[in-house]
């Protein structure tokens, strides 16, 4: 006869054994995340590229129009370069990097993420070829999804569009500015002249925005179709928003007081925050000038901006008297039926950015239905996250490569088609969909980090390719989640216990740098063990240090931080962190079995 005591206990280990088997290792939900973007990726590849199935594409890219439009992402699983989400990605990039960075640093991925949002911002300044020009789109939608082929293999039209002052777009250029903005402040502790430039085009381009208004889809009329702007107020406030932050020029806040109500900024009450619509994320990020006292003379209007934050929050945790967001049974806020989880994701992230300033103000939200703390706000981004990871009726994981159970018929062509490297000879447009398309096996190329479309209102998920509004990938899915990941994983960061750091200094003989070399995390494969290894550089003189190389010797696995050059074993510092300025450091990393590799430096100025 068993006791309660016994039946009790038993109870009490399998909740254990079932909440550990629900532990997720945020720290490679970012690492894939970011991934994602490499497979995105169009122009020229770097030779770091760690997406192996992907090859340079779209190299003559408004050559047509006279200008350069090389670079930049693909949208989804498409080849078209829509620029408003591309543009919004990069904002939600760049803002989980200042929201979050040394959780970023930690997991050794800040260089990852910088240069995601370096892909997209070099692009934006390319496209940004005059003061009031901007090409917002290449390729048009119509034509690309006549065809199912790889993008090294391309045969469509690469039209660019573009807006001037007679073809305006405040939403796109407003957004594109708030992404420049957003991308100078990630950037500005690391290089600080190319913050300044990101800080001159956005302040063009807000002028642009402000000054000749009109939605974009007007001017560029192929985009409708798939992403149709509802209006361009938003993208004005959002813009200013972040231009104030980069660079506290008071005009700007000015800006989004004075035209609060005329702008729908404190008029707007929203549940959804995505490329289209910015109300919610302009009312938080309004509501931490106000935490943070800041307001000054615009402390009433800034009060009603925070009155809509909070009616954002209250209705996504639903705490809202009745007006909350809708959710799927199994938890899933549900906004649309065509790529929810995309909406899901940002409003995550949103969340987690809002309790963190509750946080810091110690302060709480007050929703109709009870007061909620802000380590309950972010309860419920995670748990938006953990749904998206495993935790949800189908026990599957929307992002692609993540745990053992993710959709294997993605609606994405590279990933469907083999890549050039296996199979060399050209994919035809409808040869595509005849061999590849319709097949009924796996994609050969997992892209990894891809968020789908998710499951329908009933927890549904149909992993078929043709299933497009569930089985899709797209940019602005993804992006969010680096941020919310790199968040997650700095409260719960004991999925993989490491070793306690051992450190070990060299300093080169003569060199103005000192090393310090460290083991963070180690692991056995068969009977070889593997480690991680940090090198943190610092800079010891008095002056920058510019060009730095390093000889690397006994190097057998991968490195990240540092970019190869054409010599062997001698690496340079990568594009975004070429200045290592006085008494400042820097970091790289590296994997491989048995000792530690040998760094010295080559040459400096």
């Amino acid at each position: 006869m068993v006791n309660s005591r016994q039946v009790c206990a038993t109870i009490v280990l399998l909740l254990t054994i079932i909440d550990a088997s629900l532990a997720f290792d945020y720290g490679e939900a970012v690492d894939k995340s970011l991934l994602f973007f490499e497979a995105q990726r169009s122009g020229k590849l770097p030779v770091n590229q760690r997406v192996k199935w992907r090859g340079d594409s779209g190299l003559q890219d408004g050559f047509q129009q006279k200008v350069n439009l090389v670079g930049g992402y693909y949208d989804a699983g498409d080849h078209v370069k829509f620029g408003l989400p591309m543009a919004y990605s990069v904002t939600m990039l760049s803002w989980g990097a200042i929201e979050y960075g040394k959780s970023m640093m930690d997991l050794d991925q800040m260089g990852h993420v910088l240069t995601a949002i370096k892909w997209g911002t070099d692009y934006f300044i390319k496209a940004h070829s005059e003061p009031n020009v901007l090409w917002g789109e290449v390729g048009d939608g119509d034509s690309d999804h006549y065809c199912w082929e790889r993008a090294e293999d391309m045969t469509t039209p690469r039209t660019a569009y573009k807006l001037d002052i007679e073809h305006p777009g405040s939403d796109l250029a407003g957004e594109t500015a708030a992404a420049m903005a957003a991308a100078a402040i990630a950037f500005r502790p690391y290089n600080s002249s190319y913050s300044d430039l990101l800080v001159v085009h956005a302040r063009q381009l807000f002028w642009f925005a402000d000054r000749f208004r009109g939605v974009f889809t007007d001017s560029i009329p192929c985009a409708k179709e798939f992403y149709a702007s509802s209006g361009y107020s938003d993208e004005l406030l959002w813009a200013a928003t972040w231009l104030y932050r980069a660079t506290k020029d008071k005009s700007y806040l000015k800006y989004v007081v004075d035209n609060a109500a005329s702008m729908g900024g404190t008029g707007w009450a929203v549940k959804e925050f995505s490329w289209d619509n910015k109300y919610a994320g302009v009312q938080i990020l309004l509501s931490k000038v106000l935490i943070d006292g800041d307001g000054g003379a615009y402390t009433a209007t800034l009060k009603q901006y925070k009155a809509k934050a909070d009616y954002f929050a209250c209705a996504c945790h639903q705490k809202n008297d009745g007006y909350n967001a809708p959710m799927t049974p199994g938890g899933l806020l549900y906004l649309h039926q065509w790529n929810n989880m995309q909406y899901a994701a940002s409003a995550a992230f949103l969340l987690a950015v809002y309790s963190d300033y509750l946080s810091v103000a110690k302060s709480f939200l007050s929703c109709p239905d009870a007061n909620v703390q802000p380590q309950e706000l972010l309860g419920f981004a995670k748990s938006q996250a953990d749904y998206i990871l495993g935790k949800n009726p189908k026990s599957m994981s929307y992002i692609v490569g993540y745990g053992q159970n993710y959709p294997i018929h993605v609606h994405h062509r590279g990933a469907s088609i083999a890549s050039i490297s296996v199979l060399h000879s050209v994919v035809g447009c409808v040869q595509g969909f005849d061999a590849w398309y319709r097949r009924p096996e796996a994609n050969p190329n997992i892209i990894y980090g891809g968020l789908v479309g998710g499951p329908d209102k009933n927890d549904n998920y149909y992993d078929d390719r043709a299933n497009y509004e569930q089985s899709e990938p797209t940019l602005s899915g993804t992006a969010p989640l680096v941020g919310l990941f790199s968040r997650l994983h700095s409260i719960y960061s004991d999925y993989a216990p490491r070793p306690t750091p051992t450190k070990e200094q060299t300093t080169p003989l003569g060199a103005p740098v000192e090393f310090f070399h460290s083991i963070t995390n180690s692991w056995t494969v068969g009977r070889i063990g593997y480690y991680r290894h940090k090198v943190t550089i610092k800079n010891k003189s008095d002056k920058p240090i510019t060009d730095l190389k390093l000889e690397i010797e006994n190097l057998s696995g991968s490195i990240w931080g540092l970019t190869p050059t054409r010599y062997k074993n001698i690496y340079e510092l990568p594009e975004w962190n070429k200045v290592i300025r006085p008494g400042s450091e820097c970091s790289f990393v590296y994997v491989q079995g048995g000792p530690q590799a040998k760094v010295a430096v080559q040459s400096y100025h």
